[in-house]
């Protein structure tokens, strides 16, 4: 993705500014919010190492395949609890709307982060209906 374009996360930074650097390995995300946009940017941009790089080594899958067909376009946070940088767990509400075979959708997620040696990993998630 070009560093130049606005974020997939829609923060209103470019790329190269917001998300990219965290995809990169170039800086870590401060804060669970951070994190969870950095995860629905690599999600959107297919970067499936990322994904399994910053998830939990406790709930993390030994592979990941995302469905090439489904079309990210816009995060939603609805809330947030704790996860900042004093903070060694955190909790993030967001839905993540998409297109796939020609129809809008949405997931709703309540999704919980911890830190693992100082940095953000997402824990797991529940999805609301």
């Amino acid at each position: 993705m070009d560093d130049a374009q606005p974020c997939p996360c829609k923060r209103g930074e470019p790329f190269g500014e917001c998300c990219g650097p965290v995809l990169a390995g170039e800086r870590s995300a401060a804060t669970a919010e951070a994190l969870m946009r950095s995860r629905y940017t690599a999600f959107a941009v297919g970067d499936t190492e990322y994904l399994l790089r910053s998830w939990h080594p406790r709930t993390r899958p030994q592979t990941l395949d995302l469905d090439s067909d489904q079309r990210w376009l816009f995060l939603e946070i609805v809330r947030t609890e704790r996860g900042g940088p004093f903070d060694d767990t955190g909790t993030v509400e967001f839905i993540a709307h998409y297109k796939a075979e020609g129809r809008r959708g949405s997931l709703h997620e309540v999704s919980t982060f911890a830190r693992v040696d100082g940095a953000w990993v997402y824990l797991d998630g529940i999805i609301e209906p």
